[in-house]
């Protein structure tokens, strides 16, 4: 098992049940390909460095989490086609 990390840019213009929701369903995916959630950081609403899909400000939330190698792949299959989440990126966390 690797630990991981992912950063979801959500769209600051839905509700919170709703952005509740998007960081669930996250949740759900990465439990999906084998992988067990170990932390998540809700950062609250930050301002973009440009504007992503006519939007300046966007909610981040960091999910680090332990799973195989290659869950990753699988994850950002399912990520990439979710609504309101306008940018995601997961990274190995190094073992330091």
């Amino acid at each position: 098992m690797n630990k991981y990390e992912l950063a979801l840019v959500v769209n600051a213009k839905i509700e919170d049940d709703a952005r509740a929701a998007v960081v669930e369903k996250a949740k759900e995916y990465i439990s999906r390909a084998g992988g067990t959630v170990t932390e998540v950081e809700d950062w609250g609403k930050k301002k973009l460095a440009y504007d992503i899909q006519k939007m300046s400000d966007g909610f981040f939330y960091f999910i680090q989490f332990d799973a195989p190698a290659t869950a990753p792949k699988q994850l950002e299959q399912h990520v990439r086609i979710m609504d309101n989440v306008l940018r995601f990126l997961c990274v190995r966390k190094d073992e330091a």
